[in-house]
């Protein structure tokens, strides 16, 4: 997994990301049935590419690589491969 979407997401689900993304790999998009209800937009583990577009655009600074992950947050690059399986 290259980058993890955490906590700082949380209510805010700004989509920058997901335009920024060349890979569509940042769900749920605003056109899903699962936007509403989602707490946080996830990034695909297997998909991302590791390219880090989505990080400069992030409003909250909630996109992090796996290993810059704060320690308070470590629990979710789980959190974003569960929403995948």
């Amino acid at each position: 997994m290259a980058y993890v979407i955490a906590e700082p997401c949380t209510n805010v689900k700004d989509t920058a990301c997901v335009d920024a993304c060349p890979v569509d790999c940042i769900h749920p998009r605003k056109d899903e049935a699962d936007f509403e209800s989602a707490e946080i937009l996830y990034i695909h583990p297997q998909e991302c590419i590791d390219c880090g577009a989505c990080v400069p655009v992030c409003p909250v600074s909630a996109i992090f690589e796996l290993g810059e992950l704060p320690k308070q947050w470590e629990g979710y690059a789980k959190i974003n491969a569960d929403y995948y399986e």
